[in-house]
């Protein structure tokens, strides 16, 4: 097994399993943080903010962490946009939910409707018409196009509802433009992780239980891959794909660091 300086962490079906705890994963996150290694969650949920995801993980699965190892496809997006800021670009109008606004605003970006430098769309549980018409219409008037992540579905009590990646779809067909797409599986989200662990891309493995977006996300971003049947994938779905994880395990105890 290769010692990695870094990880990047999965939550839903790594970590925990909806509300069940996997007792495997706060054994490594609690090894991970004895052996003094760093690590960041790698969410593509844009709807809450770091302090949300610690509030979670602590009260509801007894793993106690800290909002600087949380990176979400929120945070990712919007720092994709400060570093493709051009000239005075601050105008943004966002689809989604108080989490990503929240991250955007903090970064000097304005509510604008009317012309903004961006539109960025997110998961938006109170969605509306008129929202996704004030995107489409900012958008074919040469707003930028972001958004947060292509997950069509997200696992709830009552099924499997609508996604980010759905709301987008919904943009993306009214506008015939293709939105720039921050993350997993698309690589932007690694890229700008590897960027705030402050490690080489060799340095790093990503870890989850999803090959079509944690495992392809890795392989996009050109880093290693870790995949742990806990979740989603199963061995005989990964066998087919063309590509492997670098490494594949059954539990989080039986990875060494």
């Amino acid at each position: 097994m290769t010692n990695y300086k870094g990880y990047f962490i999965d939550l839903d079906g790594t970590v925990y399993a909806g509300k069940k705890r996997i007792p495997a994963a706060k054994r490594f996150i609690e090894r991970l943080q004895k052996a003094n290694i760093p690590f960041l969650f790698v969410t593509n949920n844009s709807t809450q903010l770091p302090r949300d995801v610690v509030k979670n993980l602590a009260d509801n699965h007894d793993i106690h962490v800290k909002p600087e190892n949380v990176y979400t496809s929120g945070m990712a997006t919007v720092d994709y946009m400060n570093e493709h800021r051009s000239g005075d670009a601050s105008s943004v109008y966002i689809v989604g939910e108080m989490g990503l606004k929240q991250v955007i605003l903090a970064n000097d970006y304005r509510l604008e409707a009317d012309h903004p430098d961006y539109v960025v769309v997110g998961l938006d549980s109170d969605l509306t018409y008129e929202k996704l018409s004030e995107a489409v219409l900012a958008i074919r008037s040469g707003s930028t196009f972001i958004g947060t992540n292509p997950d069509t579905n997200i696992p709830k009590e009552r099924g499997m509802m609508p996604g980010a990646g759905s709301v987008v779809k919904f943009v993306e067909y009214a506008t015939q433009v293709e939105p720039i797409m921050i993350g997993k599986p698309k690589a932007r989200i690694i890229e700008s992780a590897i960027k705030k662990i402050g490690l080489e891309q060799s340095d790093v493995v990503m870890v989850g239980d999803n090959y079509n977006t944690d495992i392809k996300a890795g392989i996009n971003a050109g880093v290693d891959t870790l995949l742990v049947y806990t979740g989603l994938s199963t061995k005989q779905q990964v066998a087919k794909e063309s590509v492997q994880p670098t490494h594949q395990i059954d539990s989080l105890d039986d990875w060494w660091l």
